[in-house]
């Protein structure tokens, strides 16, 4: 029964991400935890970012701009090395899974909120990457769901999809690497949790694959609306039951 949840919740994630570019940290962070620790659920959920991430932007990397990623990623390096410590620290923790619930809840309400309205020339300074890349690589470094700093600063300044989504995926891969790099050296995994590894390696591709097929035919307001429901009930969970 482990494997099948597991498999099915990444699965879902996956092909939010493929659908709108990210969703699936977000998604599976809401119920991962349940059944693992925060760190095991957070390792688990960068390697699929990774392969998520991978596997869409084969498709898409004509559309990447070095240029407008490197204050970003910068940044976010920063971030994911505080985070590495952070998780160390306090990843076994179950009371830190009450702080994933509330902060899941900050999040929705950031995301069903934001309009994605034009970008006003003060988002061009430097000072905005930079406290974005920072904000996400933590957050991301921690609870595997930075996206949404990413995706409003994407958003922000690209305005045709696939550059958008071209970028994004890039920021995912290169911070989702360079955490797992810094965690394998430390020795941080769980070798019992390698099938796990597999298994969603497996639905990650797949659901990604099936998303970025619907990125081209559905709106995706309709799709993160869903997500949005689904991941303020597994805040609740988190946050009353765990």
């Amino acid at each position: 029964m482990e494997v099948i949840f597991v498999f099915f919740v990444i699965l879902v994630g996956s092909i939010l991400q493929g659908v709108s570019g990210f969703g699936l940290g977000l998604f599976t962070m809401g119920l991962l935890p349940i059944m693992f620790s925060l760190k095991d659920s957070t390792l688990l959920v960068m390697f699929l970012t990774l392969m998520a991430s991978l596997s869409i932007l084969l498709k898409i990397f004509k559309y990447i701009e070095v240029k407008g990623l490197l204050i970003i990623i910068s940044a976010a390096f920063t971030g994911r090395i505080i985070a590495f410590f952070l998780l160390n620290r306090f990843g076994e923790m179950d009371s830190f899974k009450k702080v994933l619930g509330i902060f899941f809840i900050g999040m929705v309400i950031y995301l069903l909120f934001n309009k994605q309205e034009s970008s006003p020339p003060i988002l061009m300074k430097p000072i905005f990457p930079i406290l974005f890349g920072f904000l996400g690589g933590i957050i991301g470094g921690v609870f595997a769901v930075g996206g949404p700093f990413f995706v409003f600063y994407f958003l922000m300044i690209y305005k045709e999809k696939h550059r958008y989504n071209a970028n994004l995926q890039v920021t995912f891969v290169l911070t989702s690497l360079f955490s797992l790099l810094m965690h394998g050296v430390h020795n941080d995994f769980n070798t019992s949790f390698y099938m796990y590894f597999l298994i969603g390696g497996i639905s990650v591709i797949f659901g990604a694959n099936v998303g970025l097929i619907w990125f081209e035919k559905l709106p995706r307001e309709r799709i993160k609306k869903l997500a949005m429901c689904i991941v303020l009930l597994a805040a609740f969970n988190l946050i009353l039951f765990t």
